[in-house]
């Protein structure tokens, strides 16, 4: 994943590589805490999407009823107690998030010779393949729901699929549900075993998008609406899942006159406070602000499947509103492994800071 060769964990767990020292040898107790930090991030975050669609999609009771059921932390006593049901729904709830804490802390204990290097390697990893999930969801949705759209628009469905089907897939919901999450769980397969991607083809099909609205509307005087909206669909994957992937590379323009002097221990102090106190907070607002509620900015459009006002346009306007979760999640745990890294650094885990050219296969 870098430019040096990784550490090689003998049987007994002692790197065979004694040049690349791991810090944890010495003892230093910031090593397991800052393994724990990076992962429980990482498993707190996706333990609060499960949470968040058992609230809301499955209508569970949530932890604020249990808050109230408690009378603590000043939420207002509920008009109904929980009873045995919903209470066993709420604490299987709350083990969602104990449970992955725990198995952090056993996967550190049990690996104390592991270095921060290659922990923060396995979260980049993982977040580039969150990447390539996101950017084949949108290719594929856009692909077929333009065209869905187009044979809507043209009164070709019936023809093609049949009366009743055409009506079907004129509902959001319906289109949602039968077409764009099997292709979703499509995407995920093909980004496990297709790695090499880039973002440069998203752009290239943003500038044939528009341009075949150029050539459709001035040659042809041909428009639509779902032609736009699969211009926006995709500019909105662009910056939002673009922005990972960039920190992921150490792509993005730091526009601070201070940095660049800075020391090597000067700028890893800066990145991993940084990652700490500016990065992962605000990921956490976006989630939290955007997933507090039924009505809320991301829960709202995914639960109603919305579409634009715009007649016989696409149905992924909803999608514009997941985009966002993409985006805080990814970033989120990038910033787990940027902070890891910087540890390391700080540390003298290795000899050099290791490039990020390579982190992840795109």
């Amino acid at each position: 994943m870098n430019s040096h060769a990784p550490v090689q964990i003998e049987g007994d767990g002692t790197p065979s590589n004694s040049r690349e020292v791991n810090a944890a040898i010495t003892g230093n107790p910031i090593v397991p805490l800052a393994r724990i930090f990076a992962f429980a991030t990482m498993t707190l975050v996706l333990a609060f999407l499960l949470n968040n669609y058992l609230n809301f999609w499955r209508d569970w009771p949530g932890l604020p009823a249990l808050m109230s059921h408690l009378g603590v932390g000043g939420f207002e006593p509920l008009s109904k107690p929980l009873n045995g049901g919903t209470l066993g729904l709420v604490w299987t709830q709350v083990g969602f998030y104990l449970v992955p804490i725990f198995a952090v802390i056993a996967l550190v204990i049990k690996t104390p010779n592991r270095t921060m290097h290659d922990d923060s390697e396995m979260l980049s990893d993982f977040t580039a393949y969150l990447i390539r999930a996101a950017f084949w969801s949108v290719l594929l949705v856009g692909a077929i729901d333009m065209i869905l759209s187009f044979l809507r628009v043209e009164g070709i469905d019936v023809s093609v699929f049949g009366d009743q089907l055409a009506k079907d897939l004129g509902r959001s919901k319906y289109r949602g549900e039968v077409v764009h999450y099997p292709l979703i769980a499509l995407s995920f397969v093909i980004a496990y075993f297709v790695r090499s991607l880039g973002f440069t083809w998203l752009a290239l099909l943003i500038v044939v998008a528009e341009i075949q609205i150029v050539i459709a509307r001035f040659v042809f005087s041909y428009e639509q609406a779902f032609m736009a909206d699969l211009v926006r669909f995709w500019y909105g994957a662009l910056f939002l899942f673009a922005s990972p992937y960039t920190l992921l590379h150490e792509g993005h323009v730091r526009v601070d006159i201070l940095y660049a002097g800075f020391s090597e221990q000067g700028k890893a102090w800066t990145n991993a406070l940084g990652s700490t106190l500016l990065g992962i907070p605000l990921c956490w607002i976006v989630l939290s602000q955007g997933m507090n509620g039924k009505f809320s900015v991301i829960n709202g459009p995914l639960l109603t499947f919305e579409v634009t006002q715009a007649g016989y346009g696409m149905f992924v306007k909803y999608w514009l509103a997941a985009f966002l979760l993409v985006f805080a999640v990814t970033m989120m745990i990038q910033f787990a492994s940027y902070f890891l890294s910087n540890v390391a650094v700080l540390l003298r885990e290795r000899d050099h800071h290791p490039d990020t050219e390579e982190h992840a296969q795109f």
